[in-house]
């Protein structure tokens, strides 16, 4: 059984609670136009890896996983396609006493249940919440992500949910209400939070020759951002 890991960061604060390790995995079916990692796309690159060999790395933290009340988080990329790997992972990890994370799109290859299973959060990520602007977003149809959220909320399981905000497509007050309304009707939800486009992985697309989807669209206004933040909080309260 071996996986293709992208990358490892030590000490990650953003991608859960308390400190924790960042895996990276290798591969993914989407291209956001807002993709700042576009060199993690490649299911045929990165590192090979075993799941015990992983999970050692991982183990060189615990120290400060138990003292903060961190973790692991495995990111991509997708790290829902290499659903086999990701099993055995977790399964290990657990037996570790390690607080796993899943930061998803939720379009894999199925398999959702098992894998859920060793998970105890889940960082969502939404990408649009209409099936057009999912596929003009993404190129990509929104079923897959909407098939994993359902196995998610069947297990119940505690989500953060996240969604970059493009000007242009989605910093409007109507998208925001729409949103809410869908937040609103799930199980689980901890924490909603609304990231600002940036265009730090600009030079990724230079470096790799690749058209670059939001090409002239500036960066989101962190103020706006948290404006609307503001709003959808307010929003779901009600």
């Amino acid at each position: 059984m071996m996986g293709r890991v992208h990358s490892i960061e030590s000490m990650g604060l953003v991608d859960g609670p308390g400190i924790r390790t960042v895996v990276f995995l290798q591969g993914c079916s989407l291209r956001c136009a807002f993709c700042h990692n576009p060199d993690t796309w490649s299911v045929a690159e990165g590192t090979e890896m075993s799941p015990e060999e992983l999970v050692k790395q991982i183990l060189k933290f615990k120290s400060y996983h138990k003292a903060s009340g961190g973790g692991v988080t495995f990111s991509g990329g997708e790290p829902l396609l290499q659903p086999d790997f990701l099993i055995e992972t977790f399964k290990l990890c657990k037996e570790q006493g390690i607080h796993v994370v899943l930061d998803t799109a939720g379009c894999g290859l199925g398999k959702y249940e098992e894998i859920l299973k060793y998970v105890d959060l889940i960082l969502y990520d939404i990408k649009h919440i209409e099936p057009k602007g999912y596929l003009n977003l993404t190129r990509h149809t929104i079923d897959e992500s909407l098939r994993f959220l359902g196995a998610a909320q069947k297990l119940e399981k505690k989500m953060w949910i996240r969604q970059v905000v493009v000007p242009g497509i989605n910093d409007n007050e109507e998208y925001i209400r729409a949103l809410a309304d869908i937040i609103k009707g799930l199980r689980g939800v901890e924490k909603v939070e609304l990231l600002p486009y940036h265009k730090m992985g600009l030079v990724k697309y230079e470096v790799m020759k690749q058209k670059y989807a939001l090409d002239g669209v500036p960066e989101m206004d962190k103020l706006r951002c948290k404006e609307l933040q503001e709003l959808l909080r307010n929003l779901i309260k009600k």
